[in-house]
């Protein structure tokens, strides 16, 4: 903050952020933003939403857990697609969402959540693309 004022006191473009502010906060609870939720959240584009996992739901028994379907609402906008697996690391990101990804060459980074949510933090607010799983 510090810095922009000084860079637009002294007439100097305005410094990019990389400003995408994501974290843990314990299991069942993620912060974005100074937001905090106790579901799955999406990142689309540094907008948050709830993560709808319904579609994904008839996979459970399969899984073993609800796992990560190409029938959600994924955001796919970016280049890159960060995807927070649980505090442990258990959600199943099925293979027909990497597929999808590497058809519109989407890089998909699947790390435990506290692991994925640092990644945010060098990603530019307009360009995060995430989905956050807050439990397990």
């Amino acid at each position: 903050m510090v810095l922009e004022s000084l860079s637009l006191a002294l007439g100097a473009e305005p410094i990019e952020r990389w400003d995408m502010k994501a974290r843990l906060v314990r299991f069942g609870e993620i912060e974005v933003e100074g937001e905090r939720y106790t579901h799955d959240v999406v990142i689309d584009g540094g907008k948050v939403r709830k993560r709808k996992k319904g579609p994904s739901k008839q996979f459970r028994e399969k899984f073993g857990h609800t796992p990560l379907s190409a029938g959600e609402e994924i955001p796919w906008a970016g280049k890159q697609l960060i995807v927070g697996t649980g505090a442990h690391g258990a959600l199943p990101v099925m293979d027909e969402v990497l597929a999808e990804a590497k058809r519109r060459s989407i890089e998909v980074i699947t790390k435990p959540t506290l692991e994925a949510c640092r990644l945010l933090e060098e990603v530019k607010k307009g360009q995060a693309h995430a989905i956050l799983h807050c439990t397990c």
